[in-house]
């Protein structure tokens, strides 16, 4: 009893010493920022010129020809893993390592096209259909309701407002890249021809299934005609049951819907299921860089005052 009463007294303890740390650290931020008043009274002068600065500095930087904006597309991979994509992907992310040849390098190495990332795409009602892209990197790889799609990734890269126009060469180059990429063209012709043989195989299922229901409900004779019904896709034809096979139909028809729709993409190891489209709100938004410069400025003004009021002790300590 006695040992559990001074745990419980050591976590009180602890709890007590955290509340008071948070304290003294609040107040000790509180005296900093009646100090950086105090200064700024005291330089009035000096945080005029330095705020007047970086309003002028921040209006040039969020200029119109000068908004930065993120660009977005979700690609389709056929055949190659999100990790062989990576992979191919990692030189334009990083920026070096991109063949002379290429023609996604004169733009990356001029900073027309820059800041190159992936993000995974996830699926909620886990039907195969993209939900929400994960740009925030919040969902984990072991996470079963919202789950990360292994066959598409959204590409995102910086492109400036001037720059806009060069936007479908881009878009081009960086497609050309991903795909004269040799393990991801094996990958590819794999997957190519596993998927027109279940394609084929689809349709083939599809119409037998529609001739099995044509021949079950035309040449099954009826016992009693006059009572008919219909019932979870089964027709009560007199007392005798006629299927219709619906519920088989419909599932082999999804079936078929996924594999039509997949092989439309699948015409190269990596191809867009959108043209790249961009973020409304620019990367250096003007209020948001307002803020930010003025900020800078007048913390920067508060530290240079304290130096000039602080500099004949400074110029003591350099003497020494």
């Amino acid at each position: 009893m006695k040992n559990y009463m001074d745990k419980e007294m050591n976590f009180w303890d602890m709890c007590v010493a955290i509340g008071h740390a948070i304290g003294r650290c609040v107040g000790w931020l509180w005296q900093v920022l009646q100090q950086m008043l105090r200064l700024t009274w005291q330089y009035w002068w000096m945080a005029l010129v330095f705020i007047g600065l970086a309003i002028g500095a921040a209006l040039y930087y969020t200029r119109t020809e000068n908004l930065t904006f993120k660009m977005n597309a979700v690609v389709m991979i056929n055949g190659a893993s999100i990790q062989q994509f990576e992979q191919t992907f990692a030189p334009l992310r990083s920026g070096i390592l991109l063949p002379d040849d290429a023609a996604i390098t004169p733009y990356v190495h001029d900073y027309v096209a820059k800041r190159f990332d992936t993000y995974r795409v996830i699926d909620c009602m886990h039907d195969g259909i993209a939900d929400f892209i994960d740009f925030k990197n919040k969902v984990s790889a072991t996470d079963t309701l919202k789950v990360q799609m292994q066959d598409r990734i959204c590409i995102q890269f910086r492109i400036k407002n001037k720059n806009m126009g060069q936007v479908p060469q881009i878009e081009q180059a960086v497609l050309d890249f991903l795909n004269s990429n040799e393990p991801m063209q094996r990958s590819y012709v794999t997957y190519l021809s596993d998927l027109q043989e279940a394609v084929a195989f689809n349709h083939r299922q599809s119409q037998k299934l529609d001739s099995l229901t044509s021949h079950y409900y035309y040449h099954t004779a009826a016992i009693n005609q006059p009572s008919m019904s219909m019932n979870n896709g089964i027709t009560f034809n007199g007392d005798r049951r006629i299927r219709l096979f619906l519920n088989e139909i419909y599932e082999q028809q999804e079936h078929t819907r996924l594999g039509d729709y997949r092989i439309q993409f699948a015409t190269a190891p990596v191809m867009l299921e959108n043209h790249f489209f961009v973020d409304p709100a620019p990367v250096n938004d003007r209020k948001k860089c307002l803020v930010v410069f003025c900020l800078i400025a007048w913390i920067g003004t508060c530290v240079l005052a304290e130096l000039i009021n602080k500099r004949k002790a400074i110029y003591a300590w350099l003497k020494q």
